[in-house]
This record gives structure tokens, sequence and C-alpha cells, in this order.
């Protein structure tokens, strides 16, 4: 890890501000003294992205505001309006085009880059944070890109609100996949525009990941939205008034598409390492296995977790990992020793509309417990949730005093990993 970029700085440079990145960015602002450090925040859009609450913001509701300018004001963090096209991470650096410089195209995996765009600029950096996330997963799905909608960031779910809105009684929705995203959606609509037919397709049995409790609530709540659920169904195509599977064709206006995330295409073209899924693979600190200057945290990093599972993309495992390598790089820089602290589940919550949820407590490597907490107790805990993951990327310290350090004249040595090594094997060096 270098010191100092010929000004005295160390430069750090952190891609992406969904929960993961803005964690990591304020919370190193807060462990390192600013004149010996440059953090730049690189993002496309002005303020933070409740990603938690897309399905909220597709029925209509509106989400309060949160601009970066005011959650970083007096930190130090220089946000930088930009789309990331491209990471070269044996130079070290970060290619960007300005944000509204580049169009954006529909199909998921691009990155929001145009074809052909050219990067306006190169930033150098001495430590990258990839925080880059994910997008939504077609699965090479004939015409779901095409015509199926998305929620996995704001501009789908933008789209989706539009859609919706212009909808008249009796349409048909179709919600594919059956994951906590499917049926957060799914209820939300169906709880905002009763009018509408809604349907959920999932590829195995309703909520079959669940304790017998928390299945029996997802059926009662399901039923009494009249939600129809179709399960143990394959979608094999989407068009635009109708998706087609293994048994038979249901009529769609809308097609939502819920059936997982893709890690974000760019470290696929990088000399960083990374899984066949194209996450980047780390150590307990966070850092990439074959490159010790970048650290990589929340769905772009492929971390094992207990019982040697990978942590799933989530912002129950990216917050933690934030934290994690804050804590680290702070540490190195200061020559202080790198902290770990084991990342495990305690429960998934889903919410069910806004009077209806579920809360399906879970062991360490999130297997269902018998215990789950259900009904509108279930709503205000999700909601309370929701409030405080955003609370906490404005208070990456959760409100605990800290003081900034000073970066050593000889920071810690840093040593590549080794790369033969699996990521649940690799340990802090």
């Amino acid at each position: 890890m270098q010191h100092g970029n010929g000004h005295g700085q160390h430069r750090i440079v952190v891609i992406g501000a969904g929960y993961a990145g803005v964690t990591a960015a304020g919370r190193l602002a807060r462990r390192l003294r600013r004149e010996d450090v440059a953090i730049t925040l690189v993002n496309p859009e002005p303020d933070f992205v409740e990603r938690v609450r897309t399905h909220q913001l597709a029925v209509g509701q509106e989400l309060r505001p949160r601009p970066f300018n005011e959650m970083f004001a007096g930190t130090g963090v220089r946000l930088r309006l930009a789309r990331v096209t491209a990471v070269d991470a044996d130079r070290r650096t970060v290619s960007i085009t300005e944000a509204g410089t580049a169009g954006t195209t529909r199909a998921p995996g691009t990155g929001g880059a145009a074809s052909g765009a050219t990067a306006v600029e190169e930033l150098p950096y001495d430590t990258l944070v990839y925080a880059l996330g994910s997008t939504w997963n077609t699965h090479d799905v004939p015409g779901a890109a095409e015509h199926a909608h998305d929620i996995a960031g704001r501009p789908g779910a933008l789209r989706l609100r539009e859609r919706l809105a212009a909808l008249g009684a009796g349409q048909p929705v179709v919600v594919v996949g059956g994951g906590l995203t499917g049926l957060e959606a799914a209820t939300e609509i169906a709880e905002a525009r009763p009018d509408l037919k809604v349907t959920l397709a999932a590829r195995g049995t309703l909520g079959d990941w669940l304790s017998p409790r928390g299945a029996r609530h997802l059926r009662k709540v399901m039923a009494g939205l009249r939600i129809t659920v179709h399960e143990n169904t394959t979608v094999t195509a989407v068009a635009s008034d109708h998706i087609t599977t293994t048994d038979s064709t249901l009529p769609a206006a809308v097609t939502i598409w819920t059936t997982g995330f893709a890690a974000h295409p760019i470290a696929q073209a990088t000399a960083l390492r990374i899984d066949a899924t194209g996450r980047i693979e780390v150590d307990s600190t966070m850092r990439s296995l074959s490159h010790p200057d970048v650290y990589a945290i929340g769905d772009a990093a492929l971390l094992m977790g207990p019982g040697n599972k990978p942590l799933r993309m989530s912002c129950a495992s990216g917050v933690p990992m934030a934290w994690q390598a804050a804590d680290t790089i702070a540490a190195r820089l200061t020559g202080a020793k790198p902290p770990t602290v084991p990342l495990r589940y305690f429960n998934q919550c889903i919410s069910l509309g806004r009077k209806e949820g579920l809360i399906q407590y879970v062991t360490a490597d999130d297997r269902a417990r018998p215990a789950a907490l259900t009904g509108r107790l279930a709503a205000l805990y999700k909601e309370l949730v929701c409030k405080g993951a955003a609370w906490g990327v404005a208070n990456p310290t959760l409100g605990v005093p800290t003081r900034r350090r000073a970066i050593a004249q000889n920071p810690a040595p840093t040593t590549a990993p080794n790369p033969n090594l699996n990521p649940a094997e690799a340990k802090t060096s």
C-alpha cells in the first residue's frame, strides 16, 4: 500500500455509492486525518438511493431525499458525479465519464455507459474501494431484457412506476421470482393497486426457505391480497403482453423480473481475480486476493461466511463488509493491526406491503430457525431496520466518537495474498 501522491496525501477512491460504498467512504473520513488522505466517492447520482425501498418507489410512494452533499458536509469526502467505465488494477486508475455525458442503455449488465462512450478522465488511486454492487439478472431468458421491468435501482423503479400508473383496472401484472425482492414487489403492488390482477411466478415452492410458521404467514398474506401464485414454475420467455412458462402462457400487461442479482460487469474486464459469477474474491479483510491495494465490498465481493457459504448479496452483508474494509485500510495506513470481525446473519426482514411483514430468524449461515415474527409488529420492525440502515449510512461509526489518526510514515507493509488460496482459506496478512 503506497503512501502519498506526490502531494503528501494518500488517494482513496471509492466507486459506487450504495449502502456499502457510502458507509466505507464516510467511515474512512472519520478514521483518518483529512490532511493525510484524499477520499473521492464516484457515483452518477447526487443522492443516496435506498435500494431496499425501490418497490415502494415503484407504486408511487415518495421517498425522503438524502443528498450526498449534506451527508458528507464537513467530512472531506469529495463526490464526483460520474459513471465508472473501466478499472485498470495494474496501473491503479479508474476511468470515468461525467454524469450526463454518456447515454444509458435499457439492457442489464451494461453498467449504464453508452456504446462507444469515451472516458473523459482517469482517476489515479493508491487504494481503491470497489463497491459497484449489482444489477438485475435476466439469466438470458429471451425477451426479459426487452420487455420486463426491474427494481434493482431507481431508474428501473421509476420506469415501472410510470407503467403501473398507466394501467387500468383489471390489468394483469406478473412478478417473476419468489425471493425477497419478488415477495416485496408483489405484495406492495397488490396492496397499493387492489384493482390489478397480480400474479407471482416462483421457480420453487413459495417461501421454501422459510420456517413452517413463516411460510404459513406468507401464504396467508398473499391470499389476503388476492395474489395468484404459480409455484414450481420456470419462465422461458417474456413478451410485451405475456410470459411463457414450461407449462403455459400467462397474460402480463407488465412483467417485473426479480430472479436475483448479477455482479456489475466491470470487474470482468479487469485483472482482478473473480469467480464464475463475476464477483471479486477477497480475504477476511475485504482485500482482493490478486491486488492488495483493492478492497471489494457489498454485492461486488465474494466472501465466504459461516458454513463456508458465500455471503448473499444484501444490505445485511454489504454494510458489515464496508466497516471491515474501512477499518482495515485505516489500520494498515496508520501502522496498526487490522481488525477482523466474523460476519454472520441474524434474521431476514421482509415487508409484505405497508401493514404486514415477516421477520424470519436465521442461523449464522442464514438457515431458517423455527421462530418468526409476523403481522403489523413485523412490518414496524422492518420499517425500523430500513430507517436504521439509512441512518447508519449517514453515521458510519454508529454515533460513536472517533479520533482521526495520522498516517504512519512507514505504514504496515502490504504483501500480495496467495492467489492460489480460495476466499475461505485466505487470512489477513
